[in-house]
């Protein structure tokens, strides 16, 4: 109780100081345009400002933002620009938020929706479709203008699952734009598939068949590994077409028939030694899949993310070779025809201030590191996250990049391959107060239903399930 009074009255403060920072903000509006930031009629006015920009970025990436930053400046020398590596994304969100209250937060941020969420309680996270849509033109430094929005060809130049990510939050606007981004796959051994004669599963019914060969071939393996149990259970909900969660109304919806029955499907996998997670393995599943002790179980399939591809790659042996060769491939569907896959990584929102200058300075830095192709592909190169725009490949360096992928040394390659081979695919969850805890309750869930014991229910597995599942939904109401 005394957390959510405490809660209650940051939550006023907040709110509190950003309304009087958004009642700032007096322009009329622009064809139409709704939400809680306005384009002055006059657009950029060129004078001099200073954005700060949190994310998490360590030195290699820090130097290609610094990279890039002088040749914005080129085009805006009014701009100034900060950033700083606040630590991990869990931190940019702590630090903004006790910043937020008192009218400290930075311009610009790394976030994923479920932080942007959490800035919105107190209304901190200025709406973009007014600067999205905006036809001003603005005058830029080289002599040349742009006009401040997105051109229809920009837009279109976004994957469509990155970008629709910023209008997850129920109310129809944008929050937020896509920086780099990842994706699940899965990784299989494709030196032990081809010496088999394996095919790669498509879809789930094919994966039991296949883990019930491996599990022939090798009895001691744990032919399937799982990184993220709540992906899985979120995944599956989409695939299906079964709910999860809602931005608006009832928010936990996830205590169906259909989702209790996928889970006891998994259960039987587990208990069969078909797959093992994250949470059951007590580390990332990836060390099973390289697993190199003779003692120990291996798996065949890993399936994680693709920014951890280096992570799924074998050590070399004594000649210098890799042990096998990974290949990588789109995770199993329940319909191929309709394929899921789950969109992660970084995108950047921006807050309000004051100054709608400040906001439009932030908004031009955004647009320009998004929509910048060169930056794109070398961003993407060197953190192994995928680009956000289709154009990188039309960059030489890029195109080089990924026609010499492959299982070994250019893995991360491989692995961006096959993100940009789905990017139609992609989806994103509902993002409100409360979604990060639905997330971490199902992923709970899923390993709870594996591994609890049934003999405190009576023997009856459907039972316990359905309690699980009860309890979950419990969870979330009071944590969210």
């Amino acid at each position: 109780m005394k957390k959510k009074i405490i809660a209650g009255i940051l939550l006023v403060a907040m709110v509190l100081s950003i309304g009087m920072l958004a009642g700032c903000n007096d322009a009329k509006p622009q064809g139409g345009a709704q939400g809680n930031f306005v384009v002055p009629e006059s657009g950029y006015d060129g004078s001099e400002v200073t954005i700060t920009f949190y994310h998490t970025m360590g030195a290699n990436l820090k130097e290609k933002l610094d990279l890039y930053i002088p040749e914005f400046n080129k085009l805006y020398p009014n701009i100034t620009v900060k950033h700083e590596s606040v630590g991990s994304y869990d931190d940019v969100r702590d630090q903004i938020s006790k910043q937020i209250p008192v009218g400290n937060q930075p311009n610009i941020a790394y976030c994923y929706p479920d932080h942007i969420a959490s800035y919105n309680l107190a209304g901190a996270v200025a709406t973009l479709d007014s600067l999205i849509d905006s036809k001003v033109e603005v005058k830029r430094a080289d002599g040349t203008t742009e006009i401040l929005g997105l051109t229809d060809e920009q837009k279109a130049d976004f994957i469509p699952g990155y970008y629709e990510e910023g209008k997850t939050f129920g109310d129809g606007l944008m929050y937020s734009l896509p920086f780099s981004k990842s994706t699940e796959v899965l990784y299989y051994n494709k030196t032990f598939f081809d010496e088999h004669d394996l095919k790669v599963p498509t879809t789930w019914d094919e994966m039991e068949a296949l883990c019930q060969k491996i599990k022939e071939i090798d009895p001691k393996s744990i032919p399937l590994g799982i990184d993220s149990e709540g992906n899985l259970f979120i995944t599956m909900c989409e695939q299906l077409g079964t709910p999860y969660t809602s931005a608006t109304g009832d928010h936990y919806l996830f205590n169906t028939p259909e989702n209790r029955a996928f889970s006891k499907r998994f259960v039987d996998w587990y208990k069969k030694g078909y797959l093992t997670t994250k949470q059951i393995y007590g580390s990332y599943t990836s060390g099973l899949f390289t697993n190199e002790k003779p003692d120990a179980p291996t798996s065949y399939m890993s399936i994680g993310s693709t920014g951890g591809a280096n992570h799924q790659r074998p050590t070399k042996d004594t000649n210098g070779q890799y042990r096998f060769e990974v290949g990588i491939a789109s995770i199993p569907q329940a319909n191929p025809e309709k394929p899921k896959v789950i969109s992660q990584g970084p995108s950047l929102c921006i807050f309000n201030k004051s100054n709608p200058q400040e906001v439009i300075a932030s908004w031009l830095f955004a647009k320009f590191f998004t929509t910048n192709a060169e930056f794109q592909a070398e961003f993407s190169m060197t953190s192994g996250y995928a680009p956000v725009i289709k154009s990188v490949e039309k960059i030489p360096a890029y195109a080089e990049f990924l026609k010499n992928s492959n299982g070994g040394d250019n893995i991360t390659a491989l692995s961006q391959k096959v993100a940009l081979e789905q990017q139609n695919a992609y989806y994103t969850s509902p993002a409100f107060s409360g979604s990060s805890v639905a997330r971490t309750q199902v992923e709970a869930l899923l390993a709870k239903c594996m591994t609890e014991d049934v003999a405190k229910y009576g023997g009856d597995l459907d039972q316990m399930i359905e309690k699980l599942f009860q309890n979950a939904i419990q969870e979330c109401e009071y944590q969210g």
